[in-house]
C-alpha cells in the first residue's frame, strides 16, 4: 500500500531525528578528551580517576562551572541493556556500569511485569509526557546547563522537560506530592554536583523496554567535569520494591563548542490527543504508573505462586 504524504513526512522526520541523535554536531571533535571512549563502562572507569585529577574552571561562587551546551553520548533511552540495531533502535552497549554485568537487577515478578509492559503500554515520550528522572537526562540529544549560587537550571530539547534544581539546603517536599520529574535537591560535594530526586509519580519508564520504578524510588545523580569539555554523569536508582539492589548508569556529556551552537526545542503538547488516540486505536494503553504498595502486593502474589509450584504434597 502506498504511503500518504503525511506518512512519508513522519518517516523522514523520524529518520532524520535519529541521525541527529547519533552523530556529533558539525565541527565537533572530542577525541582529545581525557576519556574519549563513549562506551559506558570504559568511560565510567576512566572518568572516576580523571575527575580526581582535574581542576575545573569555577564560577564567582567558587564551584565548578558546568554551564554550556552539552551532547549526551548514549542511547540508553532505547534500552539500558546492550541492544542490537532494529527498525527503531541503533546498536548500543549497556549503560549500566554497576553491577558490572550490565543488567538491571530486577526482581523476578518485576521482570515479568516489564515483559508485559512493553507490548501493553505506549511509551510516555510517544504521547509527549515527561520522562521522569533519570530518563530526562538521556531522552534527547542536547542539553543546556546554567547555574547560580542557589539554583541549577537544565534545559533539554524534549519540549517542556526543564529542571530548576535548588541548592539552598531546603528539604524535600511532602511525600504526598508526586510530580512527573519528582522533587530534585542539589548540593556540592567537592567538585561534584550531586542531585537527589524523590516524589516521582512513576508513570514513566527507564527505557523503551518497559523497565520501571515505583513512586518510592530514590535517584542520586552526580555531575563531574573531568576535562574542560567532558562531564561524567552517573545516576544511581534505589527502589527495593522493584530491584534486588541499587544500580548505576553512566554516560558522557560532551561540550558543543561549535560557533553558533544552540538548543532547539522538540515542541510537543503534553498528552497529545491525536497521538494518544492513535495508539489506543491499535490496542495500546496509557501506562498508569505503579506505587510501592502495589509493587509489594504484586511481589507477594508472585512469591506465593512460586511456593505453590515448588510444593509437593
Amino acid at each position: 500500500m502506498q504511503k500518504s504524504s503525511s506518512d512519508q513526512f513522519t518517516l523522514a522526520l523520524t529518520v532524520s531525528s535519529a541521525l541527529l541523535f547519533m552523530l556529533p554536531a558539525a565541527g565537533q571533535d572530542w577525541s582529545n578528551s581525557v576519556c574519549a571512549d563513549d562506551d559506558h563502562a570504559t568511560f565510567h572507569a576512566c572518568a572516576l580517576q580523571a575527575g580526581k585529577r582535574f581542576d575545573p574552571s569555577r564560577t564567582v561562587a567558587g564551584h565548578p562551572d558546568l554551564q554550556g551546551i552539552w551532547a549526551r553520548r548514549a542511547r540508553a533511552h532505547e534500552s539500558l541493556h546492550a541492544h542490537p540495531q532494529t527498525l527503531d533502535d541503533f546498536e548500543a552497549p549497556s549503560a549500566i556500569v554497576v553491577p558490572a554485568d550490565g543488567f538491571a537487577p530486577m526482581q523476578p515478578w518485576a521482570e515479568a511485569k516489564r515483559r508485559y509492559n512493553r507490548p501493553a503500554y505506549v511509551h510516555q515520550n510517544a504521547i509527549c509526557r515527561l520522562s521522569g528522572i533519570p530518563v530526562t537526562m538521556y531522552m534527547t540529544g542536547t542539553y543546556q546547563f546554567m547555574q547560580s549560587e542557589d539554583y541549577f537550571l537544565i534545559q533539554g530539547e524534549e519540549a517542556h522537560a526543564f529542571r530548576v534544581i535548588p541548592m539552598d539546603g531546603r528539604p524535600h517536599i511532602g511525600e504526598g506530592i508526586q510530580l512527573w520529574n519528582g522533587d530534585s535537591i542539589g548540593r556540592w560535594e567537592g567538585n561534584t554536583f550531586v542531585v537527589e530526586t524523590a516524589n516521582q509519580n512513576a508513570r514513566a519508564w527507564l527505557d523503551q523496554r518497559g523497565r520501571f520504578y515505583t513512586d518510592e524510588a530514590h535517584v542520586i545523580e552526580r555531575f563531574t567535569l573531568i576535562d574542560p569539555d567532558t562531564i561524567h554523569w552517573e545516576a544511581t536508582i534505589e527502589d527495593p520494591d522493584v530491584y534486588t539492589e541499587s544500580f548505576t548508569i553512566a554516560l558522557a556529556y560532551r561540550r558543543r563548542s561549535a560557533e553558533g551552537a544552540e538548543l532547539w526545542e522538540e515542541a510537543c503538547y503534553e498528552d497529545n490527543d491525536l497521538a494518544s488516540e492513535t495508539y489506543r486505536n491499535v490496542g495500546y494503553k496509557i501506562y498508569p504508573g505503579i506505587t510501592g504498595v502495589e509493587a509489594r502486593r504484586l511481589r507477594s502474589a508472585w512469591e506465593l505462586e512460586e511456593r505453590e509450584l515448588e510444593w509437593k504434597p
